[in-house]
């Protein structure tokens, strides 16, 4: 079912987003809270919900809420209480799940996302609070039973619900992006949605576009990548209005994306809203945020992703492309300002990071903490092409892999090892243009007689002569004094 715009309906869209946060232990017990750890081996008494067992805060995931909190703009909750949210399943140990409900941590706010069209939107937040996970539930490894980890089981999470305020799959899609990215650069989670720390339901619903009603809710699970986001919201909004075309009703029901078919499946009806029977955690007492303690997080808060980004565009001069790109991460930012620091040549340094760094990383699959050269090293390679030194062609092809495996040495120093300087001999580069010319006569005559685009071939003759080293501004510079003597 191909996603095609209808003026007919309007979509309406809220996301709910779990994101797991960066600490090395749970929500309310000691215990680790790593990820890829065999199967329950990061549980304790208190996770496994033993009688008798008692919850503490994590003072440290308090931080990290509020951090967020203040990058949203929303307002932090000076008052909290926790709350039992109370259902079965398997893995979920207790029955309950400590979350919260009347009062969330952070309420308000929004994020500002950039549409395709450029133009700057603010997605509202309705609220942001802080909970427990659940374990993990496994039905593929045994034909007859179903598995359960409790290694997730209690760490800690904050859910950031938006309000239907998200009108396209595209601003869906731009919202992820930019918490992933906030998220990242507040260091509070990594933000990989395929590892399961950062997950994203749906609420997707569609309305006539002269009504004052919206319509039937459906929720969407299952969703592994942001794209995979985008895509199951265009499914569903297109399923939602071939539903109404037939003049039958959209279900309240919650369906799961499958990324195979591109479609999304019916799991479960919901005839009626699920009672979780809220009320105040008993265990825990409430939990008081000082505007002291808010102000003491508030002067650590780092420079956030869109204040970078403005700054790489005002003080550096690149692209709003290119500093959208160098913002992805927290590191990858420091980086580019490492860099700029060290060469004026900052568009360089930002095509050098966008293109062969990255592609190296990627490649090998390592974040930039691992990426063998200093800034030192690559500002000085960028100088050597921007004075003529190297091809940026040779630079990239053949100096850089050569100082990825000697990130000890100075690039001037291997470059000159490995001959790859450009030939700036006048007498040695004159010999190649006299050698191209007689090579191609005919070229030459159609040269002369106006076909000026034939100086790029000749030119290309001459570099592959000298095998990419022979200096392009002095090679210009003799062809043409040949080809009009």
């Amino acid at each position: 079912m191909e996603f095609t715009e209808n003026k007919k309906y309007i979509p309406v869209i809220g996301l709910e987003v779990h994101a797991q946060l960066l600490l090395t232990s749970k929500m309310f017990s000691a215990e680790g809270a790593a990820y890829g750890a065999l199967p329950n081996t990061l549980v304790s008494t208190i996770s496994l919900a033993h009688p008798g067992t008692l919850p503490t805060i994590n003072k440290k995931a308090i931080e990290y809420a509020i951090k967020l909190g203040l990058a949203c703009k929303s307002a932090i909750t000076g008052t909290n209480y926790f709350a039992r949210k109370n259902y079965f399943y398997p893995d979920l140990p207790k029955g309950y799940q400590i979350t919260q409900d009347k009062t969330p941590i952070c309420e308000g706010g929004h994020i500002t996302i950039t549409t395709q069209q450029g133009l700057e939107r603010e997605i509202e937040l309705q609220r942001i609070h802080i909970e427990e996970d659940a374990g993990k539930s496994i039905h593929d490894m045994a034909a007859h039973e179903t598995l359960l980890d409790f290694n997730r089981a209690g760490v800690a999470l904050l859910e950031i619900v938006t309000r239907p305020d998200i009108q396209s799959p595209e601003e869906a899609y731009a919202f992820l992006t930019e918490l992933r990215r906030l998220v990242r650069h507040l260091e509070i989670c990594d933000g990989n949605m395929e590892e399961g720390s950062l997950r994203c339901d749906a609420n997707i619903s569609v309305m006539p576009s002269n009504a004052s009603k919206f319509g039937q809710r459906v929720e969407v699970k299952n969703m592994n990548s942001i794209k995979n986001v985008q895509l199951a919201i265009e499914y569903e909004i297109a399923r939602q209005i071939e539903v109404l075309e037939k003049g039958s009703s959209v279900i309240a029901e919650t369906r799961g994306y499958d990324a195979t078919s591109g479609k999304t499946i019916s799991q479960r009806t919901k005839e009626s809203a699920l009672d979780y029977r809220y009320f105040i955690e008993p265990d825990l007492p409430p939990l008081v945020v000082t505007e002291a303690w808010i102000e003491q997080i508030r002067k650590e808060m780092p420079l956030l992703p869109r204040e970078y980004r403005a700054k790489f565009i005002q003080v550096y001069q690149i692209s709003a492309y290119a500093a959208s790109v160098l913002t992805e991460t927290k590191e990858l930012a420091l980086f580019f300002e490492e860099l700029c620091k060290l060469t004026p040549h900052y568009t360089s340094a930002a095509n050098w990071l966008m293109g062969p760094v990255k592609a190296y990383l990627n490649e090998l699959n390592l974040p930039l903490q691992e990426f063998p050269l200093s800034a030192t090293t690559l500002a000085s390679l960028i100088d050597l092409i921007e004075k003529g030194e190297l091809s940026f062609s040779i630079a990239s092809q053949q100096l850089f892999p050569a100082l990825l495996a000697n990130p000890t040495k100075a690039p001037l120093e291997l470059a000159k090892e490995l001959n790859l300087l450009q030939e700036k001999n006048t007498d040695t580069l004159q010999a190649l243009v006299e050698a191209v010319i007689q090579a191609y006569p005919d070229k030459v005559l159609a040269y002369k007689n106006g076909k000026k685009g034939i100086l790029g071939m000749l030119m290309g003759e001459i570099m592959q002569k000298s095998q990419g080293k022979a200096a392009p501004a002095l090679v210009s510079d003799l062809l043409k004094k040949e080809l009009e003597s």
